[in-house]
């Protein structure tokens, strides 16, 4: 399994011979101006929740690749309306087994509106579950109890929030990882923007000092998960 970080809360997760992206915002991140949003692959686009900084390119892409889109309900109606032309709308709690992986819709505790204002429906996170493991992708959120039932999956790591301000900060996200049952976890949503700037060095001994694993691949830097 093959992770390529993208800046913000975007990554691309190579399995099982698709491409899956999640929450692709780059032409609107001054941080990932090496990336070229035209050439970026997909065959799946994954949305965790209607703000623009996770769903800015997600039209652009969906309709050069033709990648299917799989968000909660409204999100994905509003891809359809953008121009997307393969769209999966789930609810939280709700799964679907496409194309040899199985994507179940988790909850979050955040908002979601879409650019244009429109209502985006509940926020959430994304468990997939494939040939070479589950993992999870928890979108924007706050520590919540809820993520204690996520251990069921095994998750072989689970993409976080770090940056705090907006989502949980590092002192919550190692709890989540340990509600979670995860040992292994890639931070997102961190140093875009003034309000979410951390000190990654500091975040990765508290993480070690915690007994955990934060990997924090640079933009554009790919990585392979055993």
């Amino acid at each position: 399994m093959k992770i390529t970080y993208f800046g913000h809360s975007c990554a691309g997760v190579q399995v099982d011979g698709l491409q899956l992206l999640f929450d692709p915002f780059i032409t609107g991140n001054p941080k990932a101006k090496a990336i070229d949003v035209h050439t970026l692959p997909a065959s799946h686009v994954l949305l965790t929740h209607g703000h623009g900084d996770h769903v800015g390119d997600a039209p652009t892409i969906a309709t050069r690749t033709h990648a299917t889109v799989i968000a909660n309900f409204e999100i994905a109606n509003w891809m359809t309306d953008q121009g997307a032309k393969h769209t999966i709308g789930l609810n939280t709690g709700g799964q679907v087994e496409v194309d040899g992986i199985t994507v179940k819709l988790t909850w979050a505790q955040h908002s979601s509106q879409l650019p244009d204002g429109t209502y985006g429906g509940n926020p959430g996170g994304f468990v997939v579950t494939t040939s070479e493991g589950a993992f999870h992708h928890a979108g924007d959120t706050a520590l919540m109890s809820d993520m204690r039932w996520l251990d069921r999956h095994d998750l072989k790591f689970a993409f976080l929030p770090i940056g705090d301000h907006f989502t949980m900060g590092v002192t919550d996200a190692i709890e989540a990882a340990r509600l979670m049952g995860v040992r292994r976890i890639v931070g997102i949503h961190y140093n875009t923007f003034p309000p979410i700037t951390i000190d990654p060095d500091a975040a990765r001994r508290a993480f070690a000092d915690a007994g955990l694993e934060l990997l924090l691949p640079s933009i554009g830097q790919t990585i392979e998960i055993p």
